[in-house]
């Protein structure tokens, strides 16, 4: 039976690793009637499902027990609960971390809190005493050898204590193997077995680690994050005349803006007059300005030229396009890649398995070999700090994290981790054509006169064609235009269906159609006929100018290909991808079009007849992306292992496509790919450090090389390498690996 749940979505203050969202996950999912809980590390946000009746207070002071901090983001939305989806909670152990950055907490009892420098943090204040105090103990233990141990208890005490509180917290929350319990066993074992000096500077060490972590988390964040600054605050609003500067946030569909020369616009909408180069690099990555004029449309957060521009706004300041891609990268960082799953999956045994393993290094060697109950203990504790899985299970997310901000910001977006591990295996791409291969509207290509001079028969073309509104009339305008062409006046213009268009032209009777009709109205000689023949076997569109009854001239037009468009199929090639086209054009223009471009074509296909074809080609074994527009193509988009909308500007189709290209650069479907694969490699380097480390410092701990300090470096250190290692991604422009 269909059940009504609320969805709520909130902001995780303090939250670094796979263990703290595996934490609040578990926590979270204890609580009455909650149904679902996706919690991210990297978008810093947790989304939970559940009934009206949950208790949200209890809820949330479940969260903020564990030292974090929450911020309601959204209001509660229904959902209906559909089916059951496997939302596999993550490792279970991490570092847990304090609300430390300010924000309001939705605990009831807790007050607003400012904004501080994060050196006078919680946190920060936190590791800077327990610095202070284990330099005291050491000075202590100099001057008065005898008070050593008693100083040295103190200092662990100062880190100690806080991290004691999370651990039994989280443990009574359902989770028991949490980094801070192996932290306090460790740290308390040590101390028992006469380690004083190591324990207290573990616990020290384990501070200054969390501290680095949280730096390098946040700076993950913050590239994604960074887009939504880019629209102003304030726009000039205009009304009756009136300037008025107002908030950003305020303006609705249907106001007039006003984008004076340099100024970033405020808002999505269309060009009412005006005319300037836009730069639009930070929505669609675009490298140069775009000249737009009256009935363009402009994107917020793009940076006006040199005019004035009158802009209607066509959507509110949550619904622009920068509000957008961050929404879609942030539900896209909330979804988990299959990788990432099944790495929590081996976490969740591995953690265990490491504490067994420790049981054991502690009691065998003294029980069958008679070695030192100390020496073995103090080894045991090291291999549980090692144990701790927090770099293995940020291993992934943190680089998909990244690549999902760098892919936004050259706009290139994704609807999670699973799509950008799908786009490193494709081996296929097929292609629309029109607005996708192609530029979706129609060149005059060719202009030849028969006896008369190019020039007037693009003249005289024009006049006729400039009351219609058939797109090839627009093509021909426009050419016109380009040229710097005048047309003579025109009067009695008449469409003649399926024909063409006629009218008089300074006392002439001129026609412009299709050869058929244009032999009906005049003879064409053989050399004429022949003409036509070529061009249109070159997929053209003829039109035959006709002045009187004589043939007058001809012009052709074709959709031709992208500027970039040879240059992008060239780049898949290179990476071993196959390409085709698929395209319900007739055969003669899509064959063309395809030859120009190097390309193997399927043509006068109907919307069935591609997902057919890209079923046939995954059942060859190809991993297939579908690049379209993402309407017409929703069949084949939603049948291919990755479907791509492309072509639409702002308004990409992201419902039927798993991923969209917001500028339509054909060359950016092989930048997808190539993202991908550096990932994908970035991720096999991250497991690769984060399991090499823990199993060397794990011999090196059985073999009497290293203690406790190395231990507690090998987790929080290999956490932070791999982290740094994920930031690389966030180089866009870079082939870097």
């Amino acid at each position: 039976m269909e059940q009504s749940l609320t969805q709520s979505r909130y902001r995780v203050e303090g939250m670094d690793c796979g263990g703290c969202a595996a934490k609040i996950a578990t926590a979270v999912r204890r609580s009455p009637g909650v149904t679902e809980v996706a919690v991210s590390v990297a978008s810093g946000t947790m989304v939970i499902h559940h009934s009206a009746e949950s208790d949200l207070a209890m809820l949330e002071k479940r969260v903020t027990a564990l030292g974090y901090g929450l911020e309601r983001l959204a209001q509660d939305s229904p959902k209906p609960n559909l089916e059951d989806h496997d939302h596999s909670q993550c490792c279970g152990h991490g570092h847990g971390h304090d609300h430390d950055d300010g924000r309001v907490s939705a605990n009831p009892e807790a007050g607003p809190a400012k904004s501080s420098p994060f050196r006078l943090s919680r946190k920060g204040v936190l590791t800077l005493s327990c610095g202070l105090a284990l330099i005291a103990a050491y000075a202590l233990g100099k001057a008065a050898p005898g008070a050593a141990p008693y100083a040295f208890l103190a200092a662990l005490l100062v880190g100690l204590a806080p991290i004691a509180q999370r651990a039994f917290v989280a443990a009574r929350q359902g989770t028991p193997f949490s980094i801070e319990m192996l932290m306090t066993v460790a740290a308390i074992g040590a101390f028992v077995i006469d380690a004083r000096e190591e324990a207290a500077a573990v616990v020290f060490l384990f501070l200054v680690g969390e501290m680095l972590e949280g730096l390098a988390a946040r700076r993950a964040r913050a590239s994604i994050q960074s887009l939504a600054a880019l629209t102003p605050a304030t726009a000039q609003r205009e009304r009756g005349g009136v300037l008025t500067e107002v908030a950003s946030a305020s303006l609705r569909p249907g106001d007039v803006i006003v984008a004076r020369p340099g100024d970033r616009i405020s808002a999505d909408g269309v060009i009412l007059s005006g005319d300037s180069r836009i730069n639009q690099a930070p929505v669609t990555g675009e490298s140069l300005p775009v000249h737009k004029m009256a009935g363009a449309r402009v994107f917020a957060g793009s940076l006006n030229g040199e005019g004035v521009l009158r802009v209607e706004v066509t959507a509110a300041a949550a619904d622009n396009t920068i509000a957008r891609v961050v929404k879609l990268v942030e539900e896209a960082q909330e979804s988990k890649a299959p990788t990432e799953r099944f790495i929590e999956r081996f976490a969740r045994i591995y953690t265990p398995a490491v504490v067994g393993v420790a049981a054991l290094v502690a009691v065998v060697p003294p029980l069958v070999a008679g070695a030192s109950w100390q020496e073995w203990i103090y080894k045991a504790l090291a291999v549980l700090l090692i144990g701790c899985p927090c770099a293995l299970v940020i291993s992934t997310p943190a680089a998909i994290a990244a690549s999902l901000a760098a892919g936004a910001r050259r706009g290139l977006l994704l609807k999670g981790g699973a799509v950008l591990e799908t786009l490193g295996r494709v081996n296929m791409a097929c292609f629309d054509k029109t607005g996708t291969l192609t530029e979706g509207k129609p060149k005059v290509t060719d202009v030849i006169g028969f006896d008369r001079d190019e020039s007037e028969v693009l003249a005289l073309a024009a006049a006729v064609e400039a009351t219609s509104n058939h797109p090839l009339a627009g093509a021909v305008l426009a050419e016109a235009q380009a040229r710097g062409l005048r047309a003579p006046a025109a009067i009695a213009a008449a469409g003649l269906s399926g024909k063409g268009v006629s009218a008089t032209v300074d006392g002439q009777n001129v026609f412009l159609g299709s050869a058929r009709a244009a032999g009906e109205r005049a003879v064409l000689t053989q050399e004429q006929a022949a003409r036509i023949t070529v061009l249109n076997a070159e997929g053209k569109t003829v039109s035959v100018l006709v002045i009187g009854a004589a043939a007058a001239g001809v012009l052709a037009l074709r959709d031709e290909p992208r500027a970039d468009a040879a240059a992008g199929v060239a780049a898949l090639k290179r990476a071993g991808v196959r390409v085709a086209m698929l395209t319900g054009d007739n055969r003669r223009t899509a064959e063309a079009v395809g030859a120009s471009l190097g390309v193997e074509t399927h043509a006068e296909l109907m919307p069935e007849d591609k997902q057919r074809i890209v079923r046939d080609l995954q059942k060859q074994g190809l991993v297939v992306a579908k690049i379209g527009d993402g309407v017409n193509d929703a069949p084949a988009l939603a049948a291919a292992d990755v479907g791509v909308a492309m072509g639409g500007g702002a308004d990409v189709a992201l419902e039927a496509a798993d991923a969209a290209i917001l500028h339509g650069r054909v060359g950016d479907v092989a930048a997808l790919i190539a993202l991908s694969q550096r990932t994908l490699r970035n991720i096999r380097q991250n497991v690769t450090i984060a399991l090499g480390l823990k199993a060397a410092f794990l011999v090196t701990t059985l073999v009497g090389l290293t203690g406790l300090w190395p231990a507690i470096l090998a987790d929080t250190g290999a956490t932070v390498i791999v982290t740094a290692n994920a930031l690389r991604l966030l180089r866009v422009n870079g082939d870097h690996t």
